[in-house]
């Protein structure tokens, strides 16, 4: 049975140092602290450092008191690659936390918040029980890479990087464009119906789907753009595949070539 304590004390400690090392000292104020039963929260002075963005602040960095920052790294309290908000998002990626929220930071203060709340434990279980069937380990960007696939957030370049593993060790399944979490993780955590919708339609349903939209257009005919605005999260080929087989099954037509084509019901040319 795993124990997770409601505060990592290693994502406080970042979180502090992160807050006196990169605050803005040109205005006056102090790092407040407050602690709730499920929740910490941190405000410091002056908004992010320039370059800094909610959207990138887990990839890139832009310490604005070098020197403080240089100091805490040589007494072996922040890391020496000045990575801390990396370190904090990793930490609560694998705890199962939800992700550090800065949402309510502005041009005047960082607004922090640290959520003490598990989301899952089962999904932290799974893992391991996929570590110990397939001889994998996961990395702490690993964690990070399957939160954000969780909450259906675009991948950095770097989260992207992680993802032919996982697809290999099972952990997540790629429908079309689309990354979720694998069929036996929601089987596993008995939430069958989230994966079905998360998956989406089955393959017969989808053929329904663009007959429908065909003979909705069987008078000027449908070209093959409109058909993938049909199955959005469907790759070119995945689409083009699906009309072969209904052009075999004689449910569709086509007249022409190339992105001249355009299709019709059966029967109708």
């Amino acid at each position: 049975m795993l124990t997770i304590p409601s505060f990592n004390e290693l994502v406080i400690r970042e979180a502090i140092l992160n807050a006196v090392s990169h605050r803005d000292y040109r205005h006056a104020g102090s790092v407040f602290i407050k602690q709730y039963p499920a929740k910490i929260e941190l405000v410091s002075p002056g908004g992010f450092p320039p370059g800094i963005t909610l959207e990138n602040i887990l990839w890139k960095q832009h310490p604005r008191n070098r020197r403080i920052a240089e100091v805490s790294a040589k007494c072996g309290m922040v890391e020496r690659s000045g990575h801390g908000a990396n370190r904090m998002f990793q930490l609560c990626a694998r705890e199962s936390k939800q992700p550090p929220d800065y949402s309510r930071s502005d041009d005047y203060e960082v607004f922090l918040t640290l959520n003490g709340k598990v989301k899952d434990p089962r999904f932290l279980t799974f893992l391991e029980k996929i570590g110990r069937e397939r001889q994998v380990s996961f990395e702490a960007t690993d964690f990070i890479t399957l939160d954000l696939i969780n909450r259906e957030q675009k991948l950095p370049q770097l989260a992207k990087e992680c993802v032919p593993s996982l697809l290999k060790s099972g952990a997540v399944e790629r429908i079309g464009r689309k990354l979720i979490l694998s069929g036996k993780f929601y089987e596993f955590v008995d939430k069958k119906g989230v994966y079905t919708r998360k998956r989406g339609l089955d393959r017969e349903t989808n053929k329904q789907l663009l007959l429908k939209h065909i003979k909705d257009n069987r008078k000027q005919g449908s070209q093959f753009r409109d058909l993938r605005e049909v199955l959005p999260s469907f790759s070119r080929d995945q689409v083009k595949k699906i009309l072969a087989e209904m052009k075999r099954e004689k449910m569709i037509s086509v007249i022409g070539k190339t992105s001249a084509a355009r299709w019709y019901p059966h029967g109708m040319v």
